[in-house]
């Protein structure tokens, strides 16, 4: 049973970090990223479908992304559709792909988006931390339920602050990386 609360701290924690990445790549850098458009959906035959499985999205410049939609009338739902998300881009097209300009960052806006890389890592942070805890209460319940020894739990307990810091050093290491992203020029 104590395997079992272990296997599921770890499955949750690796959950957290790779929600915090997906997050994270959404946090717009200096350069080109066409995962960045991951989280946008059209209007595609009536269902709202991911903009990466209806065109093909690519970085061909360090400071360009172009999207090459499979058919030729989605141009202007694409375009209406990069508007509305209020990621700061505008869009033009050639008549057969959509051409997205990555202007260079402001050292402010830099700042503020290492804030909120910040923020996103604490988020993670957070989870990784309400996993520990909650498994250190199943710990215990089963613990009184079948009658298992103080020391093996305290040995547990050990076990799951040992696995929470080594997730939570794996965000600092990744909060770094972003941080470097987005200070790159």
């Amino acid at each position: 049973m104590i395997k079992d609360i272990l296997e599921k701290i770890n499955l949750g924690m690796e959950k957290s970090i790779k929600h915090s990445q997906n997050e994270l790549i959404k946090v717009r850098t200096g350069r080109a990223n066409p995962d960045i458009f991951n989280s946008i959906h059209i209007d595609y035959y009536g269902s709202q479908t991911a903009l990466n499985q209806v065109s093909t999205i690519s970085a061909p410049e360090a400071r360009l992304i172009t999207i090459l939609p499979y058919e030729k009338q989605l141009i202007p739902v694409i375009e209406k559709a990069i508007i509305e998300s209020n990621m700061g881009y505008s869009p033009s097209n050639n008549g057969t792909s959509i051409l997205i300009p990555i202007p260079a960052l402001s050292q402010e806006r830099r700042n503020e988006m290492i804030k909120y890389a910040h923020q996103l890592i604490e988020e993670g942070k957070i989870s990784i931390r309400n996993i520990r805890r909650d498994g250190i209460q199943q710990l215990h319940s089963h613990g009184k339920k079948d009658k298992i020894s103080e020391d093996i739990i305290r040995d547990n307990e050990i076990e799951i602050q040992t696995i929470t810091d080594g997730f939570i050093k794996k965000l600092d290491i990744i909060q770094k990386d972003k941080e470097n992203e987005i200070l790159e020029i």
